[in-house]
C-alpha cells in the first residue's frame, strides 16, 4: 500500500491514504470512489483515493494549490480524457455505475454530471440560447412551449428570472460576472443533471455576486449533488455539510465541516486550517 511522508516545516508527517477514506464511508453515497490514482505522465497526481459522496450535501475540497482538488473535480465527469498523457486508475460509481468504464459515453455522463468553472463562460449566444444549447442537443424538449418551460425553470432555479426575463434575446455575455455566472448554473442544470461540479465558482465575483452564488448552492443542494473547490476557507464553512482536505495528492482528511475547522483530526489539516501552510 502507498504511504506518503509529507514534510512541513521540518516536521515529518506519514500519511498512509487508506486511513483518511474511512473517515468517508457514509450510508448509500451517490459517487463512490475507489482506489483512484491519476497520472499526468510520471506525475503522479492523485494517490489511492477512496472518498464517498452523499445525496443531496455539499462537499468542500480545500487544500493548497497543486494539491488535486481540481484534478479529482476533472475525474468525476471524465474531463481528464482530453488531456494528453493523464491516465485514470480506479474506480467512480455514480449511482452505482461505473462512469470510468470504458465503454461509458461521455456526452450523457457529462449532461448528467454538470460542471460551472472558476471563469463564467456563458456561449456568445443569447441568454435564452445559453439555456436552451442543452435541452436541445440532448433532445429534451419536444416543442418550443416546452423548451420555454425549461428555459423559464432552470433561470428561475438559479435565481437569474426576474432579472432577466425582459431581455431573453439579450446577450449572455452582456451580463455582470455574477449574473454570468448564474446563467452558467441555470445552463448546467437545463438539463436535469444529478451532480453538479464546482470549481472555483466565486473566485473572479465580487462580495455580493459570492454571497448569491453562496445563497443559490444552498438552496439547490435540496435537488442535487454538489462538489466545490474553494480555496475560501470562510466559503466551505457556509456552504458545505463536509470538508474533504487535500494535500500532494492525497486526500488527508474528510467529515462533518464543523468538525474539520474546530476539531482536526490530522496535523496537515490543522496546520492548513490555521495558517501555518497553503
Amino acid at each position: 500500500m502507498y504511504k506518503a511522508s509529507v514534510r512541513v516545516s521540518g516536521a515529518l508527517y506519514p500519511h498512509d491514504p487508506a486511513a483518511a477514506a474511512g473517515d468517508a464511508v457514509i450510508t448509500s453515497p451517490r459517487i463512490a470512489c475507489r482506489h483512484l490514482n491519476v497520472y499526468y505522465g510520471a506525475k503522479h497526481a492523485i494517490r489511492n483515493l477512496t472518498l464517498d459522496i452523499g445525496r443531496n450535501e455539499v462537499l468542500a475540497l480545500i487544500g493548497p494549490s497543486g494539491c488535486g482538488k481540481t484534478t479529482f473535480l476533472r475525474c468525476l465527469n471524465r474531463m481528464n480524457d482530453s488531456i494528453e498523457g493523464c491516465r485514470v486508475t480506479g474506480e467512480i460509481h455514480i449511482d452505482g455505475r461505473n462512469v470510468c468504464h470504458g465503454g461509458i459515453d461521455v456526452v450523457p455522463l457529462r449532461a448528467m454530471v454538470g460542471m460551472v468553472f472558476q471563469k463564467p463562460n456563458p456561449f456568445p449566444k443569447s441568454i435564452y440560447d445559453n439555456i436552451a444549447f442543452g435541452p436541445r442537443l440532448h433532445g429534451l424538449a419536444s416543442s418550443r412551449a416546452e423548451l420555454d418551460r425549461i428555459v423559464e425553470s432552470s433561470l428561475r432555479r438559479a435565481g437569474l428570472w426576474d432579472e432577466v426575463k425582459d431581455g431573453l434575446d439579450q446577450m449572455g455575455t452582456s451580463l455582470s460576472g455574477g449574473q454570468q455566472q448564474r446563467l452558467c448554473i441555470a445552463r448546467a442544470i437545463s438539463v436535469n443533471p444529478e451532480v453538479i461540479l464546482m470549481d472555483e465558482p466565486c473566485s473572479a465575483l465580487d462580495p455580493f455576486a459570492t454571497a448569491a452564488i453562496e445563497q443559490l448552492i444552498d438552496e439547490l443542494r435540496e435537488l442535487y449533488t454538489i462538489v466545490i473547490v474553494t480555496h475560501s476557507l470562510s466559503q466551505a464553512a457556509r456552504v458545505a455539510q463536509r470538508v474533504a482536505y487535500f494535500h500532494l495528492g492525497c486526500l488527508i482528511e474528510v467529515g462533518a465541516t464543523d468538525a474539520i475547522f474546530q476539531n482536526p483530526r490530522h496535523k496537515l489539516t490543522e496546520d492548513y486550517i490555521t495558517g501555518r501552510f497553503g
